[in-house]
């Protein structure tokens, strides 16, 4: 049984919020996508993706074949607009099935497990993470790093030549959690910040979103904040 709450608010910098995301126990997928663009490219690029996503899966696709399928659709739907704006998103997703679960992403938006501790299992596709793995700078000094929200990859920007999907997948055990969440979250409220709210067995799991929601505002809100948590049962 899968126990999940979610959640998403504009922050207290922001005057749109170009997150949306995804969550549905039976078909096993939950997905957050941070969009990026001017006027309403972002609002528009993000759902396009999630709704993009959410369609080529249930058609029985893998979530990385549903993610190139989505960012196929939004070049080309960019295509038909001439606009110097950028129109382009993150999309961080999991897929539980009988067989464990798959995860992919591209950008900044982060997918965590919690099993007796926090681990990030996603790397940024950011400028940044590529620094910190040539060990030019540190994770202490990328997370003050000004450049620290340049993408490298994004869906509507990146070819679909150049585009790099990650992946991972695993074995389900219960007591597992997962955490999909937006920038907006780890921006603004640490990994021990996470793990601490996330490990709370005694609260609900839109519980935990809510107070994850919480402490981002707590902590400067600078942008739009999504989560979903997931937990096994």
């Amino acid at each position: 049984m899968i126990e999940f709450g979610h959640g998403t608010h504009v922050g207290l910098r922001r005057t749109r919020n170009e997150d949306t995301y995804y969550a549905d126990s039976a078909l096993g997928l939950f997905l957050v996508a941070d969009g990026m663009g001017g006027h309403q490219h972002g609002e528009v690029a993000s759902a396009l993706a999630r709704d993009a996503v959410v369609e080529l899966v249930d058609r029985g696709q893998s979530l990385a074949e549903a993610i190139r399928g989505a960012a196929a659709r939004l070049l080309e739907y960019a295509q038909r607009f001439d606009d110097a704006l950028p129109m382009g998103t993150t999309v961080a997703a999991i897929r539980f099935s009988e067989q464990g679960y798959e995860v992919a992403w591209v950008g900044d938006s982060r997918i965590y497990e919690w099993k007796n501790g926090l681990r990030r299992i996603s790397h940024d596709h950011s400028l940044v993470q590529e620094l910190v793995a040539a060990g030019v700078i540190d994770e202490s000094q990328a997370a003050r790093h000004p450049q620290r929200n340049v993408l490298t990859q994004a869906l509507g920007i990146t070819a679909l030549g150049q585009l790099h999907i990650s992946m991972a997948k695993g074995q389900l055990a219960p007591g597992e959690s997962f955490l999909v969440c937006s920038d907006g979250l780890t921006e603004e409220v640490t990994d021990n910040g996470i793990a601490n709210i996330v490990a709370r067995q005694d609260l609900a799991a839109q519980e935990c979103v809510d107070h994850l929601l919480l402490a981002a505002l707590d902590n400067g809100g600078s942008d739009n904040v999504t989560a979903i948590l997931a937990r096994i049962h």
